[in-house]
Parts: C-alpha cells; sequence; structure tokens
C-alpha cells in the first residue's frame, strides 16, 4: 500500500470508534483504494444502515463520496498532509475529474 492510501485508510477508519448504541464497521477495497466506515444501531436495529464516510483515490486524488459526520474527513486529510487541491468532496457536489 502507498503512502497516500495509508494516510486515507488511516483517517477514513478513525471514524470507527462506536458508540453504546452503535455498531461501526470499517470496509476496505485495497484494489479500488477504497474505505468506508458503515453505522447501524443496535441491538434494534430502527434505522437503515448507513454510510458514515467513505473515500476512494483515483491516482494522486482523493474523492470523498460520503461524509456523514461532524467532523469532516477532508480537514483529517489536510490535517494529514494531503493538500486540499487534491481532495474532491464528491458529495457536496465538486467535480470528479474524468475517468474517476
Amino acid at each position: 500500500m502507498d503512502r497516500l492510501a495509508e494516510i486515507v485508510r488511516h483517517e477514513v477508519f478513525w471514524y470507527a470508534g462506536g458508540g453504546p448504541n452503535l455498531k461501526v464497521i470499517p470496509f476496505a477495497n485495497e484494489d479500488e483504494h477504497a474505505y468506508a466506515v458503515a453505522i447501524m444501531d443496535k441491538p434494534t436495529h430502527r434505522l437503515p444502515v448507513e454510510i458514515m464516510v467513505m473515500a476512494r483515490l483515483e491516482g494522486d486524488t482523493v474523492i470523498i463520496e460520503a461524509d456523514n459526520t461532524n467532523r469532516p474527513l477532508v480537514d483529517a486529510l489536510v490535517a494529514a498532509g494531503i493538500p486540499r487541491d487534491k481532495i474532491v468532496l464528491a458529495y457536496a457536489g465538486e467535480p470528479i475529474p474524468e475517468g474517476a
């Protein structure tokens, strides 16, 4: 795994902390350089499962597909050294580079 993928994986998986009434599950597809954290309530499952946060790499660009947190992933990635101009907030309508 290259350094950029390591950073993205680490920062996405940070959200997998969980809570007393939550089940939080991290997912990774290393071939696609895609990382996500799903969340569900437990034990009753009254709410549908939701993707809390998801990001993937296309070359040297990080595409954030979902961010349903109160601590934006983009801020964590920038603090970890990824330039903001290499991050696309797809969930917020920023254009995804062609071919990504």
